[in-house]
């Protein structure tokens, strides 16, 4: 019951009126203050950002070289492998869009904008997909060149792992 008396007979305390608006106008201040002050985030971890995180045409070619050549050399019959991939380009990012479109009676009119992110100066456009480089060609030397059945396999497994017709595919013996 004191504090419920106190905020009824605050009108007539002049003191504790002026304390209580002195006390709300400072909170409202540092609210307010606290907004211009930089978030105190760690500045130690970056933020994830795409293009940091994915790989490059050269990393992404020396990375799958790796995976084909423990993979092909798993193939019965194949010994050794080496594998060496030409790659046409680098990552592409897929930038996302809106749009809309109208009508007429003879026309089709369709406007299409990016989608941005961010705020103020640090706008930027919303990346949808990043496409991994295109490899373009393989070859594959291999100790167990000299076998038919095992070059039909290596043609087709790396055709199949890399989704490249045979005729960009070129298998031929490892030099020991």
């Amino acid at each position: 019951m004191e504090w419920a008396e106190k905020f009824r007979d605050l009108p007539k305390d002049k003191k504790l009126l002026v304390a209580v608006m002195c006390l709300g106008i400072s909170g409202l201040i540092f609210i307010m203050l606290s907004s211009l002050i930089p978030d105190g985030k760690n500045k130690d971890v970056p933020e994830y950002d795409i293009v940091s995180e994915s790989l490059g045409a050269e990393s992404y070619r020396i990375e799958t070289e790796k995976r084909l050549e423990d993979f092909l050399s798993s193939i019965d019959g194949a010994g050794d492998v080496k594998v060496y991939l030409t790659v046409g380009s680098d990552e592409r990012y897929i930038y996302a869009t809106e749009g809309k479109r109208s009508k007429s009676e003879n026309k089709t009119e369709e406007e299409r904008k990016y989608v941005m992110i961010g705020s103020g100066n640090e706008k930027s456009a919303l990346v949808e997909t990043v496409q991994t480089p295109m490899v373009t060609g393989a070859v594959i030397a291999c100790g167990g060149y000299d076998n038919p059945a095992v070059q039909e396999q290596i043609y087709k497994a790396t055709s199949a792992a890399l989704g490249l017709p045979t005729g960009q595919i070129y298998v031929t013996k490892l030099k020991h």
